[in-house]
């Protein structure tokens, strides 16, 4: 069994703690089952990856007629236990396998899937691919995915707290250490906790996934444009926070923004080896793109290239201080107060 399932397999490690103790995700689901059960009444769901089978029994519970709790590690040993607590040994199926090794005819078609299937900056893991093979091979053509959309987004960040610690540590400085350290750290992302005073601009969304109709070659690469922020503060350009928000069909957001009620995904920040120092209307322009790993098929590789705003096209009218952009500013303002 490859390694992502043996991460998943005993209890006592802290991945099933950890996301059953994750309360804004368990409540996303579970209000958006109960917020939908005149669609889950008497009908067949899929739950991808069921891990314990929580999701699984929030179906069963909203009327569903029949689970398939698809789980391909050790801990369906577990499930079954929770199933059998909860009385629901009739309305839920374990099989454990990979979804992709369900013989379809073994199984009916069903109704819906749901999977909690996100890492990550979305998509660590890369289980969104199995999601995209059942979808294909066991969903009804009017069938739903709970959830439907999901979407990324970065934003310019600070980072305070990782590197102000080592300017005073009891009367020593030690800014070389942490000049090291920081080295270290921008090597690869960090998963880390921002409040959202840390964010020095307004998010872009790099990408929107459609789960509906989105392909495995359409998620091998996202992002890859040039995006263009406009600080709001004065501060210290230190990294790029990425995060993502879920939809579900009845309109339910799980969203792991800074801000928001912190999830086991917090944030996902690349760290830059240098500090920038920005002040409120400066431009902030780079290129940020996620390529699958072709050597890591449930991982991919970001790269994130700071270019020169100054040099950049500007939207019209922008927000920044620079002199053109004041003037083109200045000059729709006048333009319309001659229209009226």
């Amino acid at each position: 069994m490859d390694q992502y399932f043996e991460s998943y397999e005993e209890l006592n490690v802290n991945v099933h703690q950890l996301m059953l103790s994750d309360k804004p995700r368990n409540l996303a689901y579970k209000n958006a089952i109960f917020h939908c059960k005149h669609l889950f009444k008497d009908k067949i769901v899929m739950d991808v990856g069921s891990g314990t089978g929580i999701l699984s029994v929030f179906c069963a519970q909203a009327g569903a007629r029949l689970v398939y709790a698809v789980e391909a590690s050790n801990i369906v040993e577990i499930a079954k236990n929770v199933i059998e607590e909860n009385e629901l040994t009739e309305k839920i199926k374990i099989i454990r396998s990979k979804v992709e090794e369900i013989d379809p005819d073994s199984i009916e078609k069903v109704d819906i899937i749901i999977s909690e299937w996100m890492g990550f900056y979305l998509l660590h893991e890369g289980m969104l691919d199995s999601v995209i093979f059942a979808r294909d091979t066991f969903l009804k053509p009017d069938g739903l995915l709970f959830p439907h959309k999901a979407k990324l987004y970065a934003v310019p960040c600070e980072l305070p707290s990782m590197f102000s610690f080592w300017d005073d540590i009891h009367g020593v400085s030690m800014k070389c250490v942490g000049k090291e350290y920081r080295k270290a750290k921008s090597l690869k992302p960090e998963i880390l906790s921002l409040d959202k005073e840390s964010l020095l601009a307004d998010e872009v969304e790099l990408s929107e996934l459609d789960l509906k109709t989105i392909s495995v070659p359409e998620i091998s690469k996202l992002g890859g444009d040039d995006y263009f922020f406009v600080c709001d503060k004065n501060g210290r350009f230190q990294g790029v926070c990425m995060w993502f928000t879920v939809v579900f069909p009845d309109g339910t957001q799980l969203c792991t923004k800074p801000g928001y009620e912190v999830t086991h995904w917090q944030q996902t920040v690349i760290i830059l080896p240098e500090d920038l120092e920005v002040e409120d209307g400066q431009c902030i322009a780079f290129k940020l793109e996620l390529i699958k790993d072709e050597s890591k098929p449930r991982a991919y590789k970001i790269e994130l290239d700071i270019l020169d705003a100054d040099e950049m096209q500007h939207k019209v009218p922008c927000d920044c201080h620079m002199t053109k952009c004041i003037a083109i500013r200045q000059f729709l303002s006048d333009t319309m107060l001659k229209c009226e």
